[in-house]
């Protein structure tokens, strides 16, 4: 006996679980996921896929090279490095990523975001010198910039390592923290930092560099107080470039159809031929940079997965949002190590390689050999383009981020809380900088969440007619209220930040309808109300209730409680019992009920009875407890079950009406019967506390199908919301 009770708890490999044991599908489908290259490209098919590979890398390769020329000018590093990051980078990302369309490289809200951290450690101040000769003072530039690489190199090692960490503890869900408009008016708003970033270079000119808030407006008033010392030769190159750039931008768009490669105008770059060395980061820095590499992280994941998903839907594959940090953060890392600074998706070059016939990663492998082919072979033959035309190259970028101003009439009509959201993200990411700017959107946008909820829609639901459909009778005229029942509806969740104001609102809805209903006898909706009914307790109208009318039942669907709301729901149970008021639940969650019970919610006043599948069980129990005669009952039957192809996933019942009396024993309170010897009452008890919106799901597990148990109405439900759409 010693030895069995040794032996269970100390099991050899051999008698381990099948559960923890390591066998070879196992470690397939683990080397598989880690590295998704082996599963794609052994089944290449070059004649599918090779020529669209093809044309498609070689048109992202000619913008990689003057995109990241430029995009290097926001990271404040010498422009070869953005050549460098749109090579090591993407190769690493072809290995471990799991989209096949973005592109991998510089992008311009994380090269400012780079920029910021460079300048900010290694202003120009700090490498000044007095010539000894003429007395005047000078900068080494090659000093400030190899300290500049550094300090990018070592930010963009520290949030690769942040973003394999958080891929590995499966923490890709973070990215559902950053809605679409936080992301589009964050852009936005760097895209403004970019822009304002870039002037210098297209007049000539020399401000003074400001950090932390505000220093956007600060930088702009220097702007406009050095306009006067404008260098001319600079403004009319960087006019002519505009000009020149946006014209043949504009060809590209209008004829793409027909031009098999774009125009590669911004083809003019320079690089020495040669490529960096792997060398060691600077760890000494990370303490100091290790807030603007988390940012860095955070927000290149966010702009990654959402193209990648974007791309995923359109084209019917799966992006997986774990393995996507660990491809973007191992690609940060490594790249890195060879000086180059994060990297992202870019939206530009991802439509290019989409549009152009890229179907594989191996696109972003032929990208990177045009760019090593520039940087070893063609670099010497170019002569070096003056930075004002690096920054016409980059305004004519950003075109795509400014036109998402057109947000704001779209938002305004669709939802102006998220409005609200795009507009305060886009003035905290200009006014306070792109780190602080981030984290005040988040924590403003988490705020919303809690502001929603605190002003949810709260509605009488009322029948449609010769359905199953129980609708808002303020949106719906067809939608009626069952006479002596009242069934009311919150928008949102309840716990403990809107607990009173649900409570509230559901007692002045009960006395709503009871002020009416004692005048006139007629419910009517709240759009055909014009009196405003007094504020008294429900207990003044017990009496004269009674004398009209039978009980009344109100039915909550809740979809999750804390702990000390508990004591208020029992309230609300208890006072209403009082004035002879039925309350039942309908529509809970499983966890809601979970948790009713293990706070002792249910006893013999408040018994389990009391909670329902759907509304409409609720109603028919109700009207059978007020002495209704002609409450329908369905026996159901299965006429076809699905075809082993898979043609119909569910089954077809034919559901009969039965003329019977209402049963002695109702199922968990009263639930639609259904004539079948395998739902016994305890299985039943069981899932009619689940969310509607799981209830064929879970039976199709168990059971082939949950029957419909009105054919007729149901097919009149469905008639209603296709008419009423």
């Amino acid at each position: 006996m010693d030895n069995k009770t040794v032996f269970l708890f100390s099991p050899t490999l051999h008698d381990a679980p099948s559960g923890v044991r390591c066998s070879m599908p196992k470690l397939k489908r683990s080397v598989l996921s880690t590295f998704p290259v082996l599963s794609w490209l052994p089944r290449y098919s070059v004649r599918d896929n090779g020529l669209g590979d093809l044309i498609s890398g070689i048109s992202v390769g000619i913008m990689h090279l003057p995109q990241g020329m430029a995009y290097a000018l926001l990271a404040s590093v010498p422009p070869v490095f953005g050549l460098y990051t749109s090579f090591y980078p993407v190769l690493v990302y072809c290995i471990l990523g799991t989209s096949r369309h973005i592109s991998i490289g510089t992008f311009a809200v994380i090269s400012i975001m780079i920029g910021s951290v460079t300048e900010r450690l290694a202003p120009d101040s700090d490498f000044t010198f007095l010539n000894g000769t003429n007395g005047t003072a000078g900068l080494d530039v090659t000093a400030r910039d190899a300290y500049r690489v550094q300090i990018a190199a070592s930010t963009t090692v520290l949030s690769g390592l942040f973003q394999v960490l958080l891929g590995m503890v499966r923490f890709g869900f973070v990215v559902t923290y950053l809605s679409e408009p936080l992301v589009r008016g964050y852009t936005t708003g760097a895209a403004t930092h970019v822009v304002v970033s870039q002037l210098k270079y297209i007049f000539g000119i020399h401000p003074a560099r400001f950090s932390g808030p505000l220093s956007q407006v600060y930088i702009l008033i220097d702007i406009c107080r050095h306009l006067p010392e404008t260098n001319i030769g600079a403004l009319v190159v960087s006019l002519v470039a505009l000009l020149v750039l946006i014209v043949v931008k504009e060809l590209n768009s209008c004829y793409e159809k027909k031009l098999p490669l774009p125009i590669p105008i911004e083809l003019i770059v320079v690089s020495p031929p040669y490529l960096t060395s792997p060398s060691l980061p600077d760890v000494s820095l990370w303490g100091t940079v290790v807030g603007d590499a988390f940012a860095v992280a955070i927000v290149g994941y966010a702009i990654n997965i959402s193209l990648g998903k974007t791309f995923g839907l359109k084209h019917g594959y799966k992006v997986d949002s774990n393995q996507e940090l660990v491809a973007l953060g191992l690609s940060n890392t490594v790249g890195g190590f060879f000086q180059c600074y994060s990297v992202t998706s870019s939206m530009s070059r991802s439509l290019i390689q989409e549009s152009t016939g890229g179907r594989t990663q191996v696109a972003g492998v032929v990208s990177s050999v045009i760019v090593l082919i520039t940087v070893l072979q063609l670099g010497t033959l170019f002569e070096e383009l003056p930075k004002a035309v690096l920054s016409c190259i980059v305004f004519v970028n950003l075109k795509g981020m400014f036109k998402q101003y057109l947000d704001i009439p779209a938002l305004w009509k669709s939802n102006p809380v998220d409005l609200l959201v795009w507009l305060v993200t886009l003035v905290c990411t200009i006014l306070l900088n792109l780190d602080l700017g981030l984290a005040a959107s988040i924590a403003f946008s988490l705020l919303t969440v809690i502001f929603r909820t605190q002003l949810p829609r709260y509605s009488i639901l009322g029948q449609v007619p010769g359905t199953e459909l129980y609708l808002d009778t303020d949106t719906y005229e067809e939608a009626k209220e069952i006479p002596g029942i009242t069934i009311f509806r919150s928008s949102t969740t309840v716990y403990y930040t809107n607990a009173e104001l649900y409570l509230d609102a559901l007692q002045k809805k009960v006395r709503e309808g009871e002020w009416y209903r004692e005048r006139g006898g007629v419910v009517e909706s709240e759009r055909d109300r014009r009196e405003k009914p007094d504020e008294s307790k429900l207990v003044q109208h017990k009496q004269s209730r009674r004398e009209t009318l039978p009980s009344y039942l109100t039915f909550l669907s809740l979809s999750f409680h804390l702990s000390h709301y508990f004591l208020s729901l029992l309230q609300i149970f208890r006072d209403y019992r009082e004035i002879d008021i039925d309350i039942y639940l309908a529509g809970c969650q499983v966890c809601v009920v979970e948790q009713l019970s293990r706070a002792s919610f249910f006893s013999e006043s408040i018994p389990k009875s009391r909670l329902f599948t759907t509304v409409h069980d609720a109603v028919l129990h109700s009207l059978r407890l007020q002495g209704a005669s002609d409450v329908p009952i369905y026996e159901c039957t299965l006429v076809s079950r699905p075809s082993p192809q898979g043609a119909s996933d569910v089954p077809i019942y034919e559901c009969t009406l039965v003329s019977r009396p209402s049963p002695q024993g109702h199922l968990a309170g009263g639930g639609t019967v259904l004539q079948n010897q395998l739902l016994s009452y305890d299985y039943i008890n069981s899932l009619i506390l689940i969310l509607r919106s799981d209830t064929i799901s879970f039976f199709t597990r168990t059971w082939p199908a949950l029957p419909r148990c009105n054919q007729q109405g149901s097919l009149r439900s469905q008639t209603f919301m296709e008419k009423n759409k």
